[in-house]
């Protein structure tokens, strides 16, 4: 209900309002994540601090931080415009942004927030115009580092080799991809039914947040999960649209960047549910339990409603 209040609220707000609240913004966010990781307001769950916690309220900043850095590329890249093909202009600033969000994502650690926020900054600068040069030299950087990151750690490795072979790590590090298997496989075509499933019961770790896909295959199979991608789709093609009919450079890049997340976050997760990508605890927009995540999404949604709108009147 408060979501559904939210939305609402931010499709009546002027979407060129954020422009003025860009810098704002992006360092609030950048101080959440610096509370989260070195002050007592951060929560540690599950061996990683990604909470805030103050009074009876716990958020997860990271969400408020990636819509913030949408906002902050969209206004950086319409200010530059054709400056966006200059490597000290148009490409650095903002990969030095990114960057400073990445360092504080790696203290939590966050890794498959890091991912997200890299792959954004990538597909913005790209429909921005930025050189594809430009965009290609930093894989030989990034490459070894992302190597390095899921390396350092023992149970990075164990996570990585489960994501290769699951069946022979299903008692530990691959038991969630396991579990997520079988509830596709027991849904079969037409599924369980609503309210039925035996996984989340007993066997799937996070079935209502990371592994929620899982129980919409178990209890409404392929049929539930196909409407499900459906709906995604739906949704993604209407963003692209207001993006590609959108006049202000700004709104085209804010919705841009809006659509981009969004879809970043449901194939991210629906990949690893089905075993197409190793473990990351991200959750699925509007579907998974999450306070953080669903208000964070619906206000984006009404910015993308207040953008299409605001280019229908015109």
């Amino acid at each position: 209900m408060i979501g559904v209040v939210v939305l609402v609220c931010f499709s009546y707000i002027p979407f060129r309002l954020y422009r003025v609240l860009t810098y704002p913004a992006l360092i609030v966010s950048m101080l959440m994540l610096v509370a989260v990781a070195f002050s007592s307001l951060g929560v540690t769950a599950g061996g990683a601090s990604r909470w805030l916690q103050i009074g009876p309220l716990r958020f997860q900043p990271s969400e408020l931080a990636r819509l913030s850095l949408v906002v902050y590329l969209a206004y950086s890249m319409a200010k530059k415009d054709e400056l966006l093909r200059d490597f000290y202009v148009g490409f650095l600033p903002h990969v030095m942004v990114l960057g400073l969000f990445v360092m504080l994502l790696v203290v939590q650690p966050d890794f498959g927030s890091m991912v997200i926020f890299a792959a954004l900054t990538w597909i913005m600068l790209f429909v921005g115009g930025c050189r594809m040069s430009h965009l290609l030299m930093v894989v030989p950087v990034l490459a070894p580092m992302a190597w390095f990151f899921m390396t350092s750690a023992d149970y990075r490795v164990r996570r990585l080799m489960s994501f290769l072979h699951p069946w022979e790590y299903r008692t530990d590090e691959g038991y969630q991809v396991v579990h997520s298997f079988m509830a596709f496989g027991t849904g079969g075509v037409t599924g369980v039914g609503l309210g039925k499933g035996y996984q989340k019961l007993f066997y799937l770790p996070e079935p209502h947040t990371d592994f929620i896909f899982s129980v919409v295959g178990e209890e409404l199979g392929l049929i539930g999960v196909l409407v499900v991608i459906g709906l995604y789709t739906i949704m993604l093609m209407r963003g692209i649209h207001i993006a590609r009919n959108t006049q202000d450079r700004f709104g085209a890049f804010l919705a841009t960047g809006i659509t981009a997340t969004i879809g970043l976050q449901v194939c991210v997760n629906m990949g690893v549910t089905m075993g197409l990508l190793p473990t990351k605890g991200l959750t699925l927009p509007f579907l998974s339990y999450g306070g953080t995540s669903l208000l964070i999404n619906m206000a984006a949604v009404g910015i993308l409603m207040n953008i299409g709108a605001r280019d229908g009147r015109r």
